[in-house]
């Protein structure tokens, strides 16, 4: 269930990622918590996200505004999702699309989250 939180952390992360350098203000806690509610779509790839999920998705992107925010919550997704091989990437990377969450690249847990 982490792995599928963390994958969802990694997308939105990697969509944090545009902006200035600075120190990490984002806790790997927080990402987490942010995307814990989108584990059971990331996992199976059935249905829909929640609305729970989509607002976490949301708020991380919104919580995380700088560059080095952004690395640490998408470091924090891919550290999470190395635990979890059951993770349907699929799913994870349609939560932008069906989030309505703008980003600028794809949810993978393959993403070099330093770039």
């Amino acid at each position: 269930m982490k792995g599928v939180v963390i994958s969802v952390l990694v997308v939105v992360a990697m969509v944090q990622l545009m902006v200035r350098p600075g120190e990490a203000t984002i806790s790997c806690e927080e990402v987490v918590n942010l995307v814990r509610p989108c584990a059971p779509y990331i996992m199976t790839g059935i249905g829909s996200p929640t609305v729970a999920c989509c607002n976490g998705l949301d708020q991380l992107r919104k919580s995380a505004t700088t560059t080095a925010d952004k690395q640490q919550a998408c470091q924090c997704a891919k550290d999470a999702a190395a635990g979890f091989p059951m993770i349907n990437e699929q799913a994870a990377a349609s939560l932008p699309t069906i989030c309505k969450i703008h980003i600028d690249f794809p949810i993978s847990k393959n993403i070099n989250c330093q770039e």
